[in-house]
């Protein structure tokens, strides 16, 4: 079974480093073991930056191992220096206490708390916040060479530009404190992450090592990234969250369609939970049919599922279809429909007002430049009114033919679209 997760792992390309590969192979086949990753609360949410490792998570526990997910309610108080430039700004307690509080309940779902490989949750303020910091510096500081830790990358990098605080520096203190901390008390053995992590877990190890005279095993993620090299899970609009709220499920399912066909090979195999062989048979239809985008459908299905449920999953594919006449519109739920036009471009118009014609809505809403592009669309057959054709330049819609008494969806023929809302 180890063997066979470790396999599967590196088809999937979510090995970038192991320190003792061998062994951890043999550890993991002689009987379950406990591992951790650590979530720090730097915002509300969670974002799919995360989501490879809480991927990774699930496999391993699926697989019957016992998964302990940490979010940092200490670490959060103090930075991460690995990847960044500059100071992090320090976030007062309570918003801490606060995003805490929210990761935790996000990383619920994906996890199983039940049975054998029952997940246990950790927050690493529980064994930081009674320290004092004298018994901090003599029994964990002195177990730490400052020249090890000058030479770390992300302290290194950090050298060469404008310099890092003692906060920051002492960052990956706390983290191996934790692995420490875990080890101790459910004889954690693994630490994974991402990749930029390797030299905290790696300090993990160590003080286990000093300390315990113990030892674990490390197993690093690589970075996801796009195949221009640019950084995975950025829109012009910011992170794709796992927070319905900063991403709703609509955009969520639609990031992960409108991927690139040359990411979506690495991003099936990296986040979706199909076999190898239903990998493939998608994989072949996005060789041989790639408008058909079946293999984007089967991304975004699965993965919105994953975070926000199957009754999302549906409602955002269904309004999906149904803005582009392959669905009706009538069906979606509110709120669905309320979050699928907020990515539109959209105008206002109040219901005491009289009601423009279609031509003067769909320039209103910037979709075409002038009036007379709008009535050429209308002579050229093209122009659609909550997906039912509009033959007439002077066609005024009526209240009656709104959706939810509160939206009118224009569409210029087959892609282009734009919502009204009455007010």
């Amino acid at each position: 079974m180890t063997k066979a997760l470790l396999h599967d792992l590196e088809w999937r390309g979510l090995i970038a480093q192991t320190t003792d590969r061998q062994a951890l192979e043999n550890e993991m086949e002689a009987g379950p073991i406990s591992f951790y990753v650590g979530f720090d609360p730097t915002a509300p949410s969670l974002h799919i930056g995360n989501l490879a490792v809480i991927c990774t998570m699930r496999r391993f526990q699926l697989a019957g191992h016992k998964p302990i997910p940490l979010v940092g309610g200490a670490t959060g108080l103090v930075g991460d220096p690995s990847g960044r430039n500059e100071e992090r700004s320090l976030n007062d307690e309570s918003v801490v206490v606060d995003w805490v509080n929210r990761i935790r309940t996000q990383l619920e779902k994906f996890l199983s708390f039940e049975g054998k490989s029952a997940a246990k949750m950790a927050n690493n303020l529980d064994w930081t916040a009674p320290i004092s910091a004298l018994t901090f510096l003599r029994d964990i500081g002195k177990h730490f060479s400052v020249n090890q830790m000058l030479s770390k990358d992300s302290v290194s990098a950090r050298l060469e530009g404008g310099g890092i605080s003692y906060t920051e520096f002492s960052y990956q203190v706390l983290q191996a404190l934790d692995f420490l901390e875990l080890f101790r008390l459910h004889h954690c053995t693994l630490q994974m992450g991402g990749s930029d992590q390797w030299g905290n877990i790696v300090a993990g190890l160590d003080l286990i090592r000093k300390v315990e005279g113990g030892s674990g095993h490390a197993l690093t993620i690589p970075l996801i990234t796009k195949s221009d090299g640019t950084k995975f899970g950025k829109t012009a609009g910011g992170s794709v969250w796992l927070d319905a709220e900063m991403t709703s499920p609509y955009a969520f399912f639609q990031f992960w369609i409108g991927v690139d066909d040359a990411d979506v090979e690495k991003l099936l195999k990296v986040f979706s939970f199909k076999s190898h062989e239903e990998i493939d048979v998608l994989l072949e239809s996005l060789a041989t049919n790639p408008g058909a985008r079946e293999a984007h459908r089967a991304l975004a299905r699965e993965l919105t599922a994953l975070v926000h449920g199957d009754h999302q999953a549906s409602q955002a594919e269904a309004a999906a279809k149904a803005l582009f006449g392959q669905g009706e519109l009538a069906e979606l739920d509110e709120s669905t429909l309320e979050s699928a036009l907020s990515q539109l471009p959209r105008t206002q118009i109040k219901k005491s007002d009289p009601i423009p014609t279609w031509v003067d809505l769909l320039t209103a809403t910037g979709v075409v430049d002038s009036k007379s592009a709008a009535r050429r669309i209308v002579k050229e057959g093209g122009a659609y009114l909550n997906n039912e054709k509009i033959s007439g330049e002077d066609f005024v819609p009526e209240i009656s033919h709104s959706i939810y008494n509160r939206f009118f969806i224009l569409r210029k023929g087959k892609r282009d679209l734009a919502a009204v809302e009455l007010i």
